[in-house]
């Protein structure tokens, strides 16, 4: 099963429409290709550029772009230019083909058909609204007075909720089963202990107020948001919890944001909807707002698929630095090498809305290139809290920055932010590492443990390490060469296996499990191989070996070479082995079970 698609879409059904797809076809209906040799290529619609650097691989069902690095198959196309979610690039695709996605693959159809039903009763409720708002000139005058164009309220399906407390109610509830839809929508609140006739037990939850729907990743209303437009209170009333809206998940204007052709290289996270409105109003067409809750860590995963670097937009107040340091607690799981987090904090009386209106865009924009970065607001906001000028500050400032880094994942990013929180209480961060271990250098607080993998650094041994990272090593090649070449794992022979199941060297594991699985489940291409992989660490360096070129230009070629780079691995395994064994012998002597070891290793050394 696929885990992105939460385990219900099998992966064999998967590999089908990634294998029916025709890459070329796919993406030159989105951008103009031009043939060049086997391939395609174009500029890039990633970045902007004026000579081609995009290419697209018949072959390998895989596009490539040498400016800025933007890679992947038919799904990671659709993702990423269409700006859809797993999922949702799934179904194009099976649509596309005519091909139902498998019965097993649904949670359960009468649960599809029911939340079917009630997008549907959302959809209907956001229409009326929308009319009502045209109708109503105080609605109208103060969206009016708040700078906001009628292109934009209608993009955004911005509408307004009549004064009353049965209007929905009464307008799309004609039985028992109608209110009880409504109910789960939670567009009407059953009265606590009322009583009388049905529609007497019931009132709208919207009242007198702007509406803003929320859509998910597909365009479906699943939620609104409601301003009161004069005073009172709450100023802001969102949708409860449903079978079709989990806040923790959905972000408002997400959907807006994949609409746009532009490309995408940030997103803004801010705090109201008026404030995403507003900023798409003025051309700044990449800002989301969480809804009612602070940035969960299913957010920041939804935009990390969509773009490297995030910026949060805050108050300068101290509800906003409050909101700003739950956002980095929140954060923190998230971040490694390769994403950015940044945090904006605005002047003092100002919100995004009120700010881009005042100053535009271009002056906004400049205020982001100069956010903080995590590490930075980090150091920033636990300096705030102790006296630096003194030891007993410093550290107190180490004592309450270790939890947060402990919940970074390992790896450089967090290795450099430890440097950097070092260097703020003058401690070389060496030391600072084994204090926070208890004592030992080698702890696993930022440590690296684990099996030896493709992607792994073995800091003992350069030897090692070249063998499985170096541009000529037998490992990356045996992988290269397979990636490319996914079909001739089925052709590899039992001493073959034997020798691969022998090798303890640096990725053999992951060797061992791609060979393991192309011979379990062939792929037909470069393509299904990589989106099999979509979810595993290992799957960005298996995305840069189908970038770099394979000299083999056919598949008998391509068996030939796996099978001589593990005779090679097999042979300078054996060879450190001997080289241990006879040294050993000359320093301290061999056991009766050495001895042997060594005889045979010999006896095979000549046979080779």
């Amino acid at each position: 099963m696929s885990g992105r698609s939460g385990g219900l879409i099998p992966q064999s059904f998967i590999d089908d429409i990634v294998g029916r797809t025709d890459i070329v076809e796919l993406i030159g209906a989105r951008v103009p290709l031009k043939k060049a040799g086997k391939e395609f290529r174009a500029c890039c619609p990633f970045h902007d550029e004026k000579t081609p650097s995009f290419w697209v691989s018949p072959d390998k069902q895989f596009y490539h772009c040498f400016g800025c690095g933007a890679h992947g198959t038919v799904l990671g196309f659709l993702m990423n230019y269409d700006r859809l979610g797993f999922v949702e690039a799934v179904e194009e695709l099976a649509s596309r083909l005519g091909a139902e996605i498998p019965r097993e693959a649904r949670s359960n159809d009468d649960r599809s058909r029911d939340q079917a039903d009630l997008a549907g009763l959302m959809a209907e409720v956001a229409k009326h609204w929308a009319t009502k708002l045209k109708a109503d000139s105080r609605a109208s005058k103060y969206l009016s007075n708040r700078g906001l164009s009628a292109e934009i309220i209608q993009r955004f399906g911005i509408g307004y909720s009549a004064n009353s407390w049965n209007e929905v109610l009464d307008r799309f509830s004609k039985d028992t089963k109608g209110r009880e839809a409504l109910v789960a929508c939670g567009l009407i609140i059953e009265r606590d202990g009322g009583s009388g006739r049905d529609g007497e037990r019931y009132y709208d939850r919207f009242r007198d107020r702007i509406m803003f729907p929320i859509r998910d990743a597909r365009g479906r209303v699943i939620a609104f948001g409601g301003r009161i437009i004069d005073q009172g209170e709450p100023k802001y009333l969102n949708s409860p919890e449903t079978v079709l809206f989990h806040k923790g998940r959905e972000l408002y204007g997400l959907y807006e944001v994949r609409q746009t052709r532009a490309p995408l290289h940030r997103l803004m996270v801010v705090e109201g909807y008026m404030d995403v409105v507003r900023l798409h109003q003025a051309g700044i067409h990449y800002a989301v707002a969480t809804l009612g809750t602070a940035t969960t860590p299913e957010h920041l995963k939804r935009l990390f698929r969509l773009v490297s670097e995030v910026v949060f937009a805050f108050d300068g107040d101290r509800a906003g630095r409050a909101a700003a340091w739950r956002a980095l607690n929140n954060a923190l799981p998230e971040v490694r090498e390769g994403r950015q987090l940044k945090f904006l904090f605005l002047p003092d009386g100002h919100d995004p809305d009120t700010l881009v209106g005042e100053e535009g865009r271009e002056a906004f924009e400049a205020r982001l290139d100069q956010a903080l970065p995590l590490s930075e607001y980090l150091v920033q906001e636990l300096s705030s809290q102790v006296d630096l000028a003194h030891a007993d500050g410093r550290a107190r400032f180490a004592e309450i920055a270790r939890p947060l880094v402990t919940k970074v994942p390992e790896g450089v990013y967090r290795e450099l932010l430890v440097e950097r929180l070092a260097e703020a209480i003058r401690l070389p961060s060496a030391r600072l590492r084994e204090l926070w271990a208890g004592g030992s250098a080698g702890g696993g607080e930022t440590g690296f443990t684990g099996n030896r993998r493709l992607t792994d650094r073995d800091p003992s041994s350069s030897r090692a390490s070249s063998r499985s990272a170096g541009r000529g090593g037998l490992m990356r090649q045996a992988v290269l060469t397979l990636v490319h070449h996914p079909k001739v794992a089925t052709r590899l022979s039992e001493p073959d296996l034997d020798i691969l199941s022998s090798l303890d060297e640096p990725g053999s594991d992951i060797l061992r499990e791609l060979v393991s699985d192309l011979r379990e489940n062939p792929c037909a291409n470069t393509g299904q191989l990589l989106e099999r992989w979509r979810d595993r660490p290992e799957a960005e360096r298996l995305s840069r070996l189908a970038v770099a070129e394979s000299l083999m230009p056919t598949d008998e070629a391509a068996l030939q070479e796996v099978r001589n780079a593990l005779s090679r691995m097999r042979d300078e395994q054996w060879r450190r082995r001997l080289d241990a064994l006879l040294e050993r012998e000359k320093s301290a002597g061999l056991s009766p079970t050495e001895r042997t070891e060594l005889q045979q290793l010999m006896t095979g050394r000549n046979r080779g």
